[in-house]
C-alpha cells in the first residue's frame, strides 16, 4: 500500500451554509414519515380515543389510555420531524463541485492494512444505517475521509484504536439518481 498520510481539513468554514447536511432522498424520506404520521396514523388513534372516551369511564378504559399515550408520542415525533426538517440542509451529492475528493454524498471504498477493502457512503446523520454501508456524516470514519482523494491514507479514531485507511476510489450519483 503506497499512500501519502493526510489529516483531515477543518470543517468549520463560516461562509458555508449552516445546518446538518442531508441528501434529497433523506429529506424525502423524512417527509413521507412526518406525513404518514400526520395524515394517516393520527387520525386513526384521534378516532380510537374518541370513541373510547364515549364508553364512560375513562380511568379503567385500555383504548382509551392507550391511545392518549399513542397520540403523545406521535405528537411528540411530529414535532422531532418538524424541528429536524427545519434545521437540515439540503445536499445533492451529485453536483458536488469537486468530486475528486470525498465529500457529503460520496461512495468511498477504502482499504485496510491487510487488503480487507469496504465501500461506505457519506450520508446525513438521519440517513445512516451501518448495516448498509450509509455512514453518518458526523460518524468518526465519516469525519476522517472528509476531503479525502484517491489514494490517501486516513486514520481513524475507534473505540478499539486508531486505524489507517486508504482511499481506493470515490463516486459519486450521477444526476437525478438522488
Amino acid at each position: 500500500m503506497t499512500a501519502r498520510m493526510t489529516s483531515a481539513p477543518d470543517a468549520t468554514n463560516s461562509s458555508k451554509p449552516v445546518g446538518p447536511p442531508i441528501s434529497p432522498a433523506g429529506l424525502a424520506a423524512l417527509r413521507a414519515r412526518y406525513d404518514l404520521l400526520l395524515g394517516t396514523e393520527r387520525p386513526a388513534i384521534v378516532e380510537i380515543v374518541s370513541w373510547a372516551a364515549g364508553n364512560g369511564d375513562r380511568s379503567e378504559n385500555g383504548d382509551y389510555l392507550y391511545g392518549r399515550k399513542r397520540m403523545r408520542e406521535i405528537d411528540r415525533e411530529l414535532a422531532h420531524l418538524a424541528r429536524r426538517m427545519k434545521a437540515l440542509r439540503v445536499v445533492d451529492p451529485a453536483r458536488q463541485a469537486d468530486q475528486s475528493r470525498a465529500w457529503f454524498g460520496a461512495t468511498v471504498t477504502i482499504a485496510d492494512a491487510d487488503d480487507n477493502q469496504r465501500s461506505v457512503t457519506l450520508v446525513g446523520d438521519d440517513e445512516q444505517d451501518a448495516s448498509k454501508g450509509l455512514i453518518g456524516w458526523s460518524a468518526p470514519i465519516a469525519r476522517a475521509l472528509r476531503g479525502a482523494a484517491v489514494g490517501e491514507l486516513r486514520r481513524v479514531a475507534l473505540p478499539g484504536g486508531e486505524k489507517d485507511w486508504e482511499v481506493i476510489d470515490i463516486r459519486y450519483p450521477a444526476e437525478g439518481l438522488v
